[in-house]
């Protein structure tokens, strides 16, 4: 349960962080007439969209299994990290619009210290929610947390390219700040395609990595009774697997025995962080 509930203050944060966030910039950007602010503040627009979602699919993720749903609701994880890169992916092709057009027909910003000022109040808090959710993403193998810190992390980068482009501003130099708008705009649809494709690898039925799978054969080899052991079979339910073997033993072994053996084995394999459930098939050798 304190995965669920790390991971429900984690979205909770991030929500209330970038939300003061949007405001800040969105202000500012428009009040400066600022691409790249603008831009960093739609980023934030979707971050709150992003915390939103990592809130809600983490409620529905920590339901235990029922009647219906046997293997618990863990795959809603994936199912809003989906959502989650597909709004990053929408949202960098309307500020990639934004940013070329400013690039074509010039941008009207105006210098102030408030944007140099909101772009290092912006990095403070964004690192330190990176700092944060990249603690509980590393230590509960979250999709969804792992999400939002690329999120953190992309935005502390973004951010700095437009307070650079802000600065130029002294120099005269006002091309760089739509070029820093489409950089950020690239950079927010590379990450969100990055986020679809392993949520949906997941949601299709991905197979348990070879690491794993290597833990349990040697698992199932320290049983000497076990002759042999068939590849195993694996599906994703949430963060975890359901992982199907089959093992040969030898013919005239008792069935009570064998199947001793199998249950054995199967608490073994359980007792693995990425195991949800194993099954293990006896067959004669």
């Amino acid at each position: 349960m304190d995965r669920f509930e790390q991971t429900k203050k984690a979205g909770l944060f991030g929500i209330l962080g970038n939300l003061f966030l949007l405001i800040i910039k969105g202000t500012v950007g428009f009040i400066f007439r600022s691409q790249a602010m603008i831009a960093d503040a739609a980023n934030s627009a979707g971050d709150i969209f992003a915390s939103l979602m990592t809130f809600i699919g983490n409620k529905i993720a920590s339901e235990p299994q029922d009647r219906t749903h046997n293997f618990g609701h863990g795959k809603a994880e994936y199912i809003f990290s989906l959502f989650i890169g597909i709004s990053m992916v929408v949202i960098a092709f309307k500020l990639l619009y934004d940013s070329i057009y400013t690039l074509i027909y010039g941008s009207e910003l105006t210098f102030s210290w408030f944007l140099i000022f909101v772009c290092i109040i912006t990095i403070i808090v964004k690192l330190t929610l990176y700092i944060y959710t990249k603690s509980l993403a590393k230590k509960f193998e979250n999709i969804l947390l792992e999400a939002n810190t690329k999120d953190h992390r992309n935005d502390c980068i973004v951010t700095s390219f437009t307070l650079v482009s802000i600065l130029l501003t002294l120099a005269n130099i006002y091309w760089f700040d739509g070029v820093v708008g489409i950089g950020i705009s690239i950079w927010i649809c590379i990450t969100g395609v990055k986020i679809f494709v392993e949520s949906y690898n997941v949601l299709m039925d991905i197979s348990l990595d070879q690491n794993t799978s290597d833990i349990i054969l040697d698992l199932a080899h320290n049983y000497k009774e076990i002759q042999k052991v068939d590849e195993i079979s694996s599906t994703p339910v949430g963060y975890q697997y359901v992982v199907v073997l089959t093992i040969y033993v030898d013919g005239n072994m008792s069935t009570f025995e064998s199947h001793k053996l199998a249950d054995q084995l199967e608490q073994n394999v359980e007792a693995l962080d990425k195991i949800y459930k194993a099954v293990v098939h006896v067959n004669p050798f």
